[in-house]
């Protein structure tokens, strides 16, 4: 062997996760690594991560893995997979030993950006991890500043391959971080995720899980149910509020990607009238309204189409029915929007 098991740093439900150490300076493994290890009997799980942990090898933001091979020890064959090792242990570890229970607004920013980078990499590559949680994110140092990665891919999926399949209805991933689509449905795709990264952040903030219930069963009514979302905190800025209702959106549809989000005041820090990424015209935070918006609705090919909507004769019309359809809060009587 190349390397050899230490102590167990931790385990799930097939498999243990054990510090390692190489025994050669010429090994192709680094020094210090953790070995994810379980029964070959029972190793279709395992497999099937280190696997999606190859196609994903590329993004930074995402726990690196060195290879596979099996082992026999006490008697018993084994599958090992050998990953990186975060010196700084998960996220959870990280919000139950800080002040409070609770990270830095500025932490939470750098900390999700990472989270985001990871995701948008796994969505685009036709993937959705289905237990995003502080436990699945893990802490490096560098560069005087920890950094986080997204591990445990064990419940991942492809949603090409499996979205017409029996895996459909099944309901992966930890009650506190399901979507209400999940819950519902059986429906996991990479809304569900964005789903689990408000719950993340919120939780980063408050040291609380984002629902409070006496049990699995509450809680998954208490999703799947009505139009509740989680508790946002008043002391949150503005901006890390609007982001938290960008994740809670109870429709997957209307739901903003990893992309959109990365693009939001709460991780860039910038001002989204200032910002050059695209943006949706008829999506504005509240910190933007102003007493009336003038529009023309002229301003884009892309309202060419509406001239000819026989449903709609104007695209003037079409513009007010299309933004109030976006925010049926606002009412037209309130002077909110003045259409030319």
């Amino acid at each position: 062997m190349e390397w050899v098991r230490g102590q167990a740093i931790g385990h799930g439900s097939f498999a243990i996760v054990s510090l390692a150490k190489t025994t050669s300076q010429n090994s192709r493994f680094p020094p210090l690594m953790a070995v994810k290890a379980c029964g070959a009997s029972q190793s279709d799980s395992l497999k099937k991560e280190r696997m999606i942990l190859d196609e994903l090898k590329d993004c930074p933001e995402i726990l690196r893995c060195y290879g596979d091979c099996f082992t026999i020890e006490n008697g018993e064959r084994l599958y090992n997979i050998a990953l990186e090792y975060a010196s700084g242990g998960s996220l959870a570890d990280r919000v139950k030993n800080s002040d409070n229970l609770r990270l830095p607004e500025s932490d939470v920013r750098r900390y999700t950006n990472s989270v985001l980078k990871g995701l948008q990499f796994v969505h685009r590559n036709g993937f959705v991890h289905c237990d995003i949680k502080l436990q699945n994110i893990l802490l490096f140092a560098g560069d005087g500043k920890d950094n986080v990665k997204i591990a445990d891919f064990g419940l991942a999926k492809k949603v090409s391959v499996e979205s017409n399949s029996n895996s459909k209805n099944e309901i992966r991933g930890t009650p506190m971080y399901m979507a209400p689509e999940t819950v519902v449905d059986g429906e996991q795709g990479p809304a569900s995720d964005i789903w689990a990264v408000g719950c993340l952040v919120l939780e980063m903030f408050t040291g609380k899980p984002a629902w409070t219930c006496s049990g699995v069963g509450a809680v998954l009514m208490k999703i799947g149910v009505g139009a509740e979302i989680p508790d946002i905190p008043g002391k949150l800025s503005d901006a890390g509020k609007d982001f938290l209702g960008k994740c809670f959106v109870k429709d997957p549809s209307k739901r903003w990607t990893a992309e959109m989000l990365l693009n939001h005041p709460f991780i860039n820090g910038q001002d989204q009238t200032t910002s050059s990424s695209p943006r949706d015209p008829f999506d504005f935070p509240d910190w933007e309204l102003e007493p009336s918006i003038s529009v023309t609705p002229f301003c884009s090919p892309e309202f060419d189409s509406w001239i000819s909507d026989d449903s709609c004769p104007s695209p003037a019309s079409r513009l007010r029915q299309l933004v109030t359809d976006r925010r049926p809060d606002w009412t037209e009587g309130s002077n909110w929007l003045t259409v030319r």
